[in-house]
Order: structure tokens, then sequence, then C-alpha cells
């Protein structure tokens, strides 16, 4: 069984490589297409568990002690197999 955890800032806070990213996109020629860019991080776990309910309940135990800031951070648990 797998996780896949999805951590991007929180609405509001400000996201520096989003902006930048953002900038440079425009540069290159995308300012039309582009509206906003937020960058993340992405988190796959290969899990020992039979069960989704149990997997979904450790990883969020997993993200609220470590993986996440939750204070600026924002995170999606996907348990996948």
């Amino acid at each position: 069984m797998k996780a896949i955890v999805n951590v991007a800032l929180k609405q509001g806070v400000l996201d520096d490589q989003g902006k930048a990213t953002h900038h440079a996109l425009d540069t290159l020629g995308f300012k039309e297409v582009v509206k906003d860019v937020r960058i993340g991080k992405q988190i796959v776990i290969e899990l020992n568990s039979s069960s989704k309910e149990i997997a979904k309940a450790e990883v969020t135990n997993m993200c609220e002690k470590l993986l996440a800031n939750t204070v600026i951070e924002d995170y999606e648990i996907e348990i996948v197999g």
C-alpha cells in the first residue's frame, strides 16, 4: 500500500517560490495563460498496512507530527493500493 501526501502553503501565506515561478513564466510568454502559481511538495510513502482506514490514520499522524507545518501548510492524503 502507498500513501501520497501533497503539502502546500495555506492560502494567504506568501509563496516566494510560486511568485518567482509565476514571474519567470510571464517572462517566457505565458502571461496570458497563467493566473497564479503555488509551489508545494509531494511525499510518497510505502506502507505495511492492509487497511486503508488504519493507513490513512497513521499517515495523518505523520503529517501532524513531522511532514507538514500545520501552522502554515495544508496537506492532502491519498491512499493507493
